[in-house]
């Protein structure tokens, strides 16, 4: 009995891209302390392994770190090269990485070296990771969740480059969603808003209404083990709260 359930942890392996601070350390954090093995996805070695560090302080499994750039697509097929070598029995994938934008511009003043960029790194790079996974997590009956925000824009914090990449981002979802139900394929993708929280993304605004990393990696970590299915979804751990 004792060796079938420690098989079955350990085929609970999590690999979340943007991993070694922010929401995604947040989420790989309790994750970990939620019986996950967990793999980092980062771009620097030495912050990746500072985190490891303070993982593993604190009990979490840790398989280890794939550097990844979203921004390079050699790197994205170095990276799963080496995700389905070393970790073949990854069941979920956490899209968390991405890059702000310009936030400081209006939407009609934003340069079009932005826009590029952030489409890059939040829609185009995220799909080559998805996409590169896929076959890996079909045979391992398992799941994507990306981390987004909605693709209409809010009042309150709306850059025209990362809105209109995670839009895109969302309508992958949405897409991809469809056809691993149309085509009977074991293996589920949806999207979660955090709502506001405060990080270094959002040169780390605390307004009204804002949460902090702990409490949004805590919320994301009992939403993946919910044990419900959420193909398709898009949720909202903390709605956007109206200003006075």
């Amino acid at each position: 009995m004792y060796f079938c359930k420690k098989i079955e942890a350990m085929e609970k392996l999590v690999f979340v891209t943007g991993s070694n601070k922010g929401i995604g350390y947040g989420i790989i954090k309790h994750l970990g302390l939620s019986g996950w093995r967990v793999i980092l996805g980062a771009r620097d070695k030495a912050r990746a392994e500072a985190s490891i560090q303070k993982l593993r302080g604190l009990g979490v499994d840790v398989a280890g770190w794939v550097n990844i750039e979203l921004a390079d697509l050699n790197s994205i097929e170095k990276a799963a090269a080496e995700i389905a070598e070393k970790y073949g029995n990854l069941s979920l994938l956490v899209n968390n990485a991405g890059i702000p934008g310009d936030m400081s511009v209006a939407s009609f003043d934003t340069d079009i070296k932005d826009i590029k960029e952030t489409v890059e790194v939040n829609y185009v790079g995220t799909f080559a990771i998805t996409k590169a996974l896929v076959p890996l997590l079909i045979k391992n009956k398992g799941r994507i969740v990306n981390v987004t925000v909605p693709s209409e824009a809010n009042p309150y914090w709306h850059p025209l480059a990362y809105v209109a990449s995670k839009a895109a981002q969302n309508a992958m979802t949405g897409v991809m969603a469809l056809e691993f139900e149309q085509k009977n394929l074991p293996v589920e993708i949806f999207t979660v808003h955090p709502g506001p929280t405060t990080t270094d993304l959002n040169g780390n605004m605390a307004l009204p209404g804002f949460h902090d990393i702990e409490t949004v990696g805590e919320k994301m970590a009992e939403l993946i083990n919910d044990g419900q299915k959420h193909n398709g979804e898009f949720i909202e751990l903390y709605p956007i709260v109206k200003e006075d």
